[in-house]
């Protein structure tokens, strides 16, 4: 009896068998719905205030909270967005469903320059200046415009099936976060980490702020290049007259340039230039000091015909050198030193390295590194401003003055075109070009950056903790890795200590916290939180008062972080505690939006009692997840980790779990020129947030995901198989009653004992999966089972006593009873990933949780008793099973052949020769299991033209077609003579079901 035939059973008598037959009944759709059906579960769990339940059902458990990252509040949510609520929500739900008080509270990030910058679109739309409005006005508009966009994405983030504290999420923006991120970077102050320093920061010329490496993208960019000659000064012997060449992309730096790099073990020579064409730049006789492996690459570039090794130039000789400026008698006729730096390789240029410290990192390193020798050779150490604000030359770039490095538009100045120019005239360039590179790119702006010497607030990274004062830049820095109390070895050792998904993520953030530069935590803007100093101005020290602190504090907690702009002398909070404000500088920059983000933990983690811990590393048992994008590694889980380090000397986590990036179905990246986006809200519309989901689930999030209309295709057709799976279970169960369980596995028949032995296996794999977020794995098992071991066999075997067996079979009640403890697992296994269906599927079920106000989500994770393992009884049908496909296997053929249409139709004869597969046959109903009106099994080869599967040896089936005739009930043939006189159309098994149900035939 098959679904397709079970309701044309009607006999000749007249008696209408479908009628007779225990069919599925469900109202639960074959087709889902799910957009129109998603919405009405979400306003259900409003309703009866879902979330609450769950922290009421995880009162006194241990806590699991997944503490969100903020997306920034602007503009509509992406796949990406989608991507990371949904794993969220996978994490949450599923350490509920093992037991812990899994929390989360969604939060936003409101400060920062992409919110201004659409302001400041309004005001020129309106023809206005942003400078010629009030700050807290502006302010206002700002803070107006975030809630806006907090409200839509709080909606967009909902609809996905995400649960949380919806009502109440945190905001950067909301006055007790800005009272509290004052608090923290007023916390650093008091320990000697913030300090005022000058470094080379990269800087948007278009944006006008500075920007955190967390903000900058790279791209392809085509720079101009330039080879050019600092004559060496006062040199003896061979090196007399010569020059040292440097190769840059950035000409522009040149104004900037203070000292030339070399390393002591790269090969140099000293070369001439003996032949060249007329009114070449680099002229015959000429003579520079090269590395040997780039000689040859450098005058190929410089045109020059033949050139000679004069002499090797040995590393102590460089270091005692030193060189005139290429535009010296311009303004620059200052010494150009040589320094041995391990930044220099002789890959490419010329083994020497331009020095510019105020362009440049690793310049101005070298440069400070030097700061007590130069000194100390008569040496001016003070690092130019050469470039202003705005990408124009100043005065301290004599002859330039003007010229722009980047437009305010991001367009290339013509900053290199004058100062190529110079070179040309002062003799000293023998080569230019042009190069495609990756170059830093704001990521808001899409326009190039460059490194500028800026005046900036930094919180200190490797000096000691608790000093007074900035840090000595010539100071050897402390050892990463070693036993002082600086910010960087407080991060490294919580590293260690952090469980990192994938293990991948710690080598990399270890790698950026070793190498990275002190934090550069002040913006130029007006929209977030200010460093909440004053600086006293005569000793530019920072005023240290946990009075003056606590007021700031206060202040902002009542009125926000405006407290700070309206308060225009200090004298609100300075006045009070006996300060002259006359005497201090109240600071105006505004923190690092990443200071923002990476406070969170301090005003919802440690300020909510639904969110507070007890960590393990507090000797408890609590968790706390953080969770976001692979490039937070060096954003959200950097900043956060030194914020925590610096004030509470741990990391504010005790997981991170990254996934990777949104790509298209060819693995390209997304953009809306190239029609390839799949937005979110496309798919809900179209499929269902659970198709969303279901995809999330499915993949490999630890590395870059691919999505777009064909790959959706594929989980709709999973998902629809999982859902009819579901369906068939439900409607089974309509004739399923507590009266008729089977209490007692051991007195079931052995197909339903496997399938309790296949949950109790699948069971712990189920929740070790979910314990160790491998989510795919839970839908690969998940998936595995519904379709191959109960669709396409235990449910096919079993239809037949299901639907036809008398009311008091004992296979039928068995069979029931296992099929109620399989929809109740893998409901609440597939409620983690598919929430809206899950429910669904639940109430359906359980028609008094839709009343008394339950649901699937409020649920544990159903257990599957190790009682009912039976690895015997699994290892003798996995035999039977081997057998089973040789069978079907050869009565395709014969369906295909049109020699029978159903398998019902066919008794065919089974020879066995392997021994083993032969024992385990003994007491099995192979006609059942094959879903046949008859079988005979006999030892031996078989005929020579059986049908045989090369994967099971030993197997040969010969196809018989069935002989009797075929019962009107269940479509089985049998032997008339069998037939109940009563029932001579139906089986005898028929026969006592009609008897039981009291039809007449």
């Amino acid at each position: 009896m098959t679904d397709k035939t079970k309701t044309a059973a009607a006999a000749a008598d007249g008696v209408d068998y479908s009628q007779t037959l225990f069919l599925p009944q469900t109202e639960f759709p074959m087709r889902a719905g799910l957009p129109q059906r998603e919405p009405e579960l979400l306003a259900r769990w409003a309703k009866i205030e879902l979330y609450r339940k769950l922290r009421e059902a995880g009162q006194g458990r241990d806590r699991f909270v997944l503490h969100d990252g903020p997306p920034y509040a602007n503009g509509n949510i992406h796949i990406g967005h989608a991507l990371n609520k949904v794993l969220k929500d996978l994490v949450t739900r599923s350490q509920q469903m093992l037991g812990y008080d899994s929390n989360y509270v969604p939060g936003w990030d409101c400060h920062g320059l992409p919110i201004e910058w659409k302001i400041e679109e309004q005001y020129r739309a309106k023809g206005l200046n942003k400078d010629d409005v009030p700050v807290v006005e502006f302010r206002k508009e700002c803070r107006a415009f975030a809630e806006h966009w907090v409200d839509v994405q709080r909606e967009e983030f909902k609809r996905l099936g995400v649960e949380g504290d919806w009502a109440n999420p945190y905001l950067t923006m909301a006055y007790p976060a800005e009272a509290q991120i004052a608090r923290e970077i007023m916390k650093f102050a008091e320990t000697g980490q913030l300090y005022r320093g000058s470094k080379p920061v990269m800087w948007s010329v278009v944006e006008k702020t500075a920007l955190a490496e967390a903000e900058v993208e790279y791209e392809e960019h085509t720079s101009d290049t330039v080879y050019v000659a600092f004559p060496v000064l006062a040199a003896p012997g061979p090196l007399a007259g010569a020059s040292v060449v440097i190769w840059t992309t950035t000409p522009w730096t040149i104004p900037g340039n203070r000292a030339i790099s070399y390393h002591h073990k790269i090969a140099y020579g000293l070369y001439k230039v003996t032949a060249a064409p007329e009114n070449n730049w680099a002229k015959v006789g000429a003579t520079y000091i090269l590395a040997k492996n780039l000689a040859e690459s450098v005058f190929k570039a410089a045109k020059v015909e033949a050139f000679e090794l004069v002499a090797d130039v040995e590393a102590d000789q460089l270091a005692g050198l030193a060189a005139a400026h290429p535009l010296r008698g311009q303004g620059y006729d200052f010494v150009v030193p040589l320094l041995d730096g391990d930044h220099v390789t002789d890959d490419a240029g010329t083994g020497f390295v331009h020095t510019a410290p105020g362009h440049g990192r690793e310049d101005f390193d070298i440069w400070m590194a030097n700061g007590r020798m130069l000194a100390e050779r008569g040496i001016e150490t003070r690092i130019p401003y050469t470039v202003d604000a705005d990408g124009r030359f100043t005065k301290e770039a004599p002859g330039f003055e003007g010229a722009q490095v980047i437009t305010d538009k991001g367009e290339k100045g013509n900053a290199n075109d004058v100062v190529i120019k110079a070179l040309v005239e002062a003799g000293n360039i023998i080569a230019r070009g042009r190069l495609k590179h990756q170059y830093p790119h704001s990521w808001r702006s899409k326009k190039p950056v460059i490194f500028r010497n800026t005046p900036q607030w930094f919180i200190a990274m490797d000096k000691p903790i608790g000093e007074a004062g900035a840090p000595d830049a010539a100071d050897p820095k402390p050892v990463a890795g070693g036993n002082t109390d600086t910010l960087r070895n407080r991060a490294l050792k919580a590293i260690k200590e952090t469980e990192w998904v994938p293990a991948a993520g710690e080598n990399r953030i270890t790698g950026m916290i070793a190498n990275r530069p002190d934090w550069v935590v002040s913006r130029q803007r007006a929209w977030g939180v200010p460093i909440t100093v004053f600086v006293e101005k005569e000793t530019k020290a920072i005023l240290v008062d946990p009075a003056v602190n606590a007021a700031i504090a206060e202040a902002f907690e009542a009125e926000g972080a405006d407290a700070w702009f309206t308060d225009t002398d200090g004298a609100r909070f300075l006045k009070p505690y006996g300060y002259d404000p006359a005497l201090y500088e109240r600071v105006t920059d505004v923190l690092d939006v990443w200071f923002d983000s990476g406070s969170t933990h301090a005003f919802t983690l440690e300020k909510r009692p639904d969110l507070a811990t007890r960590r393990v590393v507090d000797g408890g048992s609590d968790k706390v997840m953080y969770l976001e994008g692979s490039d937070q590694h060096r954003g959200w889980f950097h900043s956060s980790l030194l914020e925590s380090c610096g004030t509470r000397g741990r990391a504010p986590y005790d997981i991170v779990l990254t996934h990777g990036f949104c790509l298209d179905e060819k693995g390209e990246k997304m953009s809306k020129s190239k029609g390839n986006v799949t937005a979110p809200q496309d798919v809900i519309k179209d499929s269902g947030a659970d198709i969303l989901r279901l995809w999330v689930a499915a993949a490999d999030y630890s590395d870059d995901l691919r999505i777009g209309k064909e790959i959706l295709k594929t989980f709709v057709e999973t998902y629809r198989k999982l859902r009819n799976t579901m369906r068939w279970m439900l409607g089974t169960l309509a004739h399923f009653s507590e009266e008729i369980r089977v209490a007692s596995p051991q007195t079931m028949p052995e197909l339903e004992r496997l399938m309790l032995h296949r949950l109790a296996e699948l069971g712990p794999q189920v929740e070790e999966a979910y314990r160790t977020y491998d989510y795919k794995k839970v839908v690969f098992l998940l998936s595995q089972f519904m379709n191959t071991e109960l669709s396409a066999f235990y449910f096919d075997v079993r239809k037949d006593a299901l639907y036809c067996d008398p009311l008091s079979s004992h296979v039928r009640k068995s069979a029931l009873t296992v099929v109620d403890h399989l929809f109740r697992c893998l409901t609440t296994w597939l409620a983690p990933i598919l929430v809206f269906t899950a429910e669904e599927a639940w109430l359906e079920r359980y028609p008094a949780e839709k009343v008394g106000e339950g649901s699937v989500h409020l649920e544990r994770f159903a257990e599957a008793p190790e009682s009912w393992l039976d690895p015997e009884l699994a290892e003798r049908w996995a035999k039977i099973r081997r057998v089973r496909r040789v069978v079907t296997g050869a009565l395709e053929l014969e369906r295909a052949a049109k020699r029978i249409g159903s398998s019902l139709e066919a008794a065919p004869q089974v020879f066995v020769s392997d021994s083993d597969l032969y024992a385990a046959l003994s007491g099995a109903d192979l006609a059942e299991i094959s879903i046949t009106s008859g079988i005979r099994v006999e030892n031996g080869e078989g005929p020579a033209d059986a049908f045989r599967l090369a994967e099971v040896p030993g197997v040969a089936v010969v196809p018989h077609r069935a002989a009797g005739i075929k019962c009107a009930r269940s479509w089985k043939y049998f032997d008339a003579a069998t037939a109940d006189p009563a029932y001579p159309q139906v089986t005898p098994r028929d026969a006592r079901a009609l008897k039981e149900l009291g039809v007449r035939a």
